[in-house]
Order: C-alpha cells, then structure tokens, then sequence
C-alpha cells in the first residue's frame, strides 16, 4: 500500500505540479484526523513517519506497571511484545492499523486529501497568473452575463488555466463577443478569494495599449524607445508619448512602421481605435505643443502661481481641431501631459497679453 501511495503522489506531481512534500504533508494530517474521529479522548500522541520513502502511522504511549488511560499507556507485558528491552517509564511506538479506521473516520481523511489537493493547485494557479499581472493574455470566452454584460474568459493552458472576469466596466463600448469567442485582455490584478484565485482582466486599461506596441515595436521591446505616458477614451481614441533613449532614432516613426503597419496592428487590435503618437519632452511647452497633435501650435506659456497649468496660442483656423469634437483632443492632451491646457486663438492673443500686463486693449 505504501508503494501504491508513493506511486500515486508522483504522478500527482508530474500531471498537476503539485510537490510529493506537500502532499505527505496533507495526507498525515488526513491520517490523524480520521484517528481523532475513529478514537474518542486525549489523541495529541499520533504521529506519521515518513522517513525513508515509507508511511507508518504511530501511537506513542508510556509504559507503566497498571494501564488507567489506555489511549496514553501501555502495560509492560504488551510494551515487550513490540521491543522486547521495553522497560517501565519508557516510551513506546505502537502501530496503528489505518485499514481499521472506520467509515465516517475514512471519509474525513478523504476530505482532508481532496482539500489539500484544491488549495495546491488555487495556490500554483495564483502563482502562475500572478507573475502575469500587466501582461495581455489570449482568452475564450465562456459565458457572458445577459443582465450586467460580464464574460467570463478562459485563460492559459493545462494545468495553469483559469476562469478570468472582464467585467462591463472593462469592456470598450461597441465591441461585440459571442461565447467562443477568442479575446486578448490585459490583466489588471490577481486576488485571493474563497473560491480561488480571481483574475482581473480589463481591454479598456492603457496598458493594454502600451503593451500591444511593446509587441509590435521591437525599439520599444529593447529599450530604444520609451512609452512615457498614455491617455486614452477606449474604443475611441488613444495619444501616446514616446521618446527615443538614444540619438538617430526616430521613436514615432518606429512606432507606426514602414506603411504604417505597426500602429496599423494595434488599431485593428482595438477594433478601430485611432492612434495619436507625440514626442515627450521634458520642457512642458514643447511636450504640451506635441500633445495637441494633429492642431498647430503658435506658442504655449506656462501660467505662474496656478500649478500645472498653461495658455496656448492657436491659428483661428487650427483653434476646432486643437479643441477636438466634443473637447477629446484639449481632453486627451491635458491627461497625457498634466497640465491644465487653456486654448485660444491667434485673433485674442494680443488682448490677452494687453490685459495681463494691465493695459487698455486697442479698438
């Protein structure tokens, strides 16, 4: 039996990853417990040795001249037929017959196993997807809640796949998945819960965005050019800022690629989503001028004494685009940069200047 059980735990361990240690581990205390249902009274004195690839299961009990607790004492006439030098006061080693154990004692050891086997593998599962937090996953969608829009997706492969949640409020509006469905999602955390580790995905996150380039860049994959920071409205547009980490590289023309193939890979990832790529610059009014790309930008002037903000001066013609349909672009810039952003045209910046410097406006 001993052979079988130790058969058994090493195939455990090659088809699930779960280690022999911690298994032994579980099965003596399934051992014990199923003693401790079998055997009423004091039973701290059980204990399985495992030593040398084999599992006995002990009670150890103290020889004496008249036995008043058997559960803890053992006469020394029976003390001598297990160690013939047995003498009183001493400790004795009696073996325990696990096959007597009875029903309802052999289905608590049962309980215990199964239990020990669960939480090995939730723990491997959480190791596994935890190491893979900020990373994107490809996924199949199981089932998609009618009433709140959440799915359910399944990720990874083997022994190491789990049940993620995207929830409606990670989903981008207009998309649209039917179960069966592949999907690639960012994975935003991994949490521990009753039922198991539960994984987070999301495919409204800026990472994701970040990470589809490190994909598609290789600049960005070895370290030549830098994402420094993203703004994005899902499913309707992102503006990312990059830098080069070393001279002669143009980091946006890495980003979108020859024919614009790479920014074209993750646009039609994102269904559609369109891609503005600026230059960061540590001067903000350089970095601020860069940001509310595709408008011109006459001049950008940091406000004193109002925090993080600043004015920028655009062609009457440019001042829409610079705003952006419904104020996305003016919106998506702030965001990307930091920096409060107010927008007006070239016709008011003379009044402007006037006015500050406490001057009468000319007719």
């Amino acid at each position: 039996m001993n052979a079988e059980i130790f058969a058994a735990l090493a195939q455990l361990e090659k088809e699930r990853g779960i280690p022999q240690s911690y298994m032994i581990e579980k099965i003596t205390q399934a051992l014990v417990a199923a003693y401790k249902k079998d055997k009423d009274g004091y039973t701290d004195n059980v204990f399985v040795d495992t030593d040398g690839g084999d599992m006995h299961m002990y009670v150890q009990k103290e020889v004496v001249e008249d036995v008043i607790s058997p559960a803890t004492e053992i006469s020394l006439e029976q003390a001598r037929k297990i160690n013939g030098r047995a003498e009183l006061g001493d400790l004795i080693n009696v073996d325990v017959e696990t096959k007597a154990f009875g029903r309802i004692a052999a289905q608590t050891a049962k309980q215990v196993i199964i239990q020990g086997i669960r939480e090995a593998e939730r723990g491997m599962v959480f190791d596994t997807f935890s190491s893979k937090e900020h990373e994107i996953l490809t996924g199949t969608v199981l089932r998609i809640e009618p009433n709140s829009g959440d799915m359910t997706i399944r990720i990874g492969n083997g022994n190491d796949k789990t049940d993620a949640l995207l929830s409606g409020s990670e989903q981008v509006r207009g998309e649209r998945f039917q179960e069966g469905d592949l999907i690639r999602v960012y994975v935003v955390e991994v949490r521990r819960s009753n039922r198991g580790p539960q994984v987070i995905v999301s495919r409204t996150h800026p990472g994701l965005v970040k990470r589809l380039f490190e994909l598609n860049v290789p600049e960005i994959e070895s370290g030549l050019v830098e994402v420094k920071s993203i703004a994005r409205e899902p499913g309707s547009r992102t503006k990312l800022a990059v830098c080069a980490t070393e001279e002669n590289i143009d980091p946006v023309g890495a980003c979108v690629g020859p024919r614009g193939g790479r920014v074209g890979a993750v646009v039609e990832e994102l269904r559609g989503e369109k891609m503005d790529i600026v230059v960061w610059s540590e001067d903000p009014t350089k970095f601020v001028a860069s940001a509310l790309s595709p408008a011109d930008v006459v001049s950008v002037t940091v406000l004193p004494g109002m925090g993080k903000a600043c004015r920028v001066i655009v062609p009457d013609d440019q001042l829409s685009l610079a705003i952006g349909k419904e104020g996305q672009n003016a919106r998506l810039a702030a965001r990307l940069t930091g920096y409060k952003i107010d927008i007006k045209p070239a016709s008011q910046a003379a009044a402007i200047e006037a006015e500050e410097a406490g001057e009468p406006a000319e007719e």
